[in-house]
């Protein structure tokens, strides 16, 4: 028995994970953990489909890119792949000469888009990282930091042609729990908004 799964699968699963967790975050504010690690990954990986114009390479960190084209035209094994941060990949879709390779689109945050999408990175990796602590989080700003994410990746996965489809499934799953996740992310802010009136 295997998993099989490929860069437009990632991404999708991701999306629905968060638009799942996200559906009970009311009951369970918990939850803010897994939707903060899964809409990461969900991102990542759009911003990975954005890039990787057939050959991946413009996805990878800067190192390995180098060694892999050494490789390549020394006609040799190429080495292990080493994906860039998520930092550096949203950079990427930002730049304007890198973000429109291929014909790409560059992104283009708005307002607080930028410094959210950035804070996204900083409360996953507290996430993933966790050190032994206590924590308290507020949680009134995360709808907006969420729907900042959800932008870039609608604009990369859909407004755009950054992303060259293989699977419908994957795109449709992707599209499907985006709406579901951006729905549930407008209603908690107009909650948190209202509790703090």
């Amino acid at each position: 028995m295997y998993l099989r799964t490929d860069e437009e699968l990632e991404a999708a699963h991701a999306m629905k994970m968060a638009a799942q967790f996200a559906s009970g975050i009311e009951t369970d504010p918990h939850l803010w953990r897994w939707v903060i690690i899964s809409l990461h990954n969900s991102a990542q990986g759009v911003m990975v489909l954005s890039l990787r114009h057939g050959n991946g390479l413009l996805a990878l960190k800067e190192k390995s890119y180098t060694d892999w084209m050494a490789a390549y035209e020394k006609n040799e094994t190429p080495p292990q792949e080493q994906l860039d941060t998520y930092l550096n990949l949203y950079k990427k879709v930002k730049h304007r000469e890198l973000g429109k390779l291929g014909g790409n689109k560059i992104f283009m945050p708005v307002g607080s888009e930028g410094g959210d999408i950035k804070r996204l990175n900083s409360l996953r990796n507290e996430f993933i990282h966790f050190t032994p602590k206590g924590w308290s989080l507020e949680v009134q700003g995360l709808p907006r930091i969420c729907l900042s994410v959800a932008r870039l990746i609608s604009f990369l996965a859909f407004e755009t042609t950054n992303v060259f489809w293989h699977t419908q499934a994957a795109r449709n799953q992707l599209l499907e729990s985006h709406e579901s996740f951006t729905v549930n992310m407008r209603k908690l802010k107009l909650l948190y908004d209202q509790a703090v009136d």
